[in-house]
């Protein structure tokens, strides 16, 4: 999400929540842990934070097709959840809304807005579940010491 220009400070504050959210779930991109800690540590920063993450779509698994299991959701659904292991890479991507969590598909077929007609952000990033850290393999350098920190 990039905000042309310039933005007020409720946009701006969504942005840098939803980044962080990203940098909170990517840190839980290690081998031993589930799917659902990634969820959870999105989710707890968005919720903490006082927005809402979209629950209509969902991070995924990429391997020979861009959109694989397992899903990614930026939630704790009640699912059984699939262990992360070494070699498995992930698209982690919250969505978040400044309003409710609910959206809906416009008449177009293509676009999605929120059902409050609040703002929203998105951040992604692919990631590589390696046998120490996560590798972001969608960054051109190693992530930022500001934006880690889980």
């Amino acid at each position: 999400t990039v905000a042309v220009g310039g933005c007020g400070v409720l946009a701006q504050r969504l942005m840098d929540v939803t980044e962080k959210a990203l940098c909170e779930g990517i840190g839980q991109a290690v081998p031993g842990k589930r799917v659902v800690d990634i969820s959870r540590a999105i989710q707890n920063y968005v919720e903490s934070n006082g927005f809402n993450v979209v629950r209509e779509f969902v991070g995924h698994g990429v391997g020979r097709s861009v959109h694989e299991d397992p899903q990614i959701p930026n939630f704790v659904e009640g699912k059984s959840s699939p262990k992360l292991r070494p070699g498995m890479t992930l698209a982690i991507e919250p969505m978040v809304n400044a309003g409710l969590a609910g959206v809906k598909l416009l008449n177009d077929g293509w676009t999605v807005v929120t059902q409050d007609d609040s703002m929203s952000a998105h951040f992604e990033h692919t990631v590589l579940v390696t046998e120490s850290e996560p590798e972001i393999l969608t960054w051109r350098e190693q992530m930022p010491s500001k934006l880690k920190g889980s």
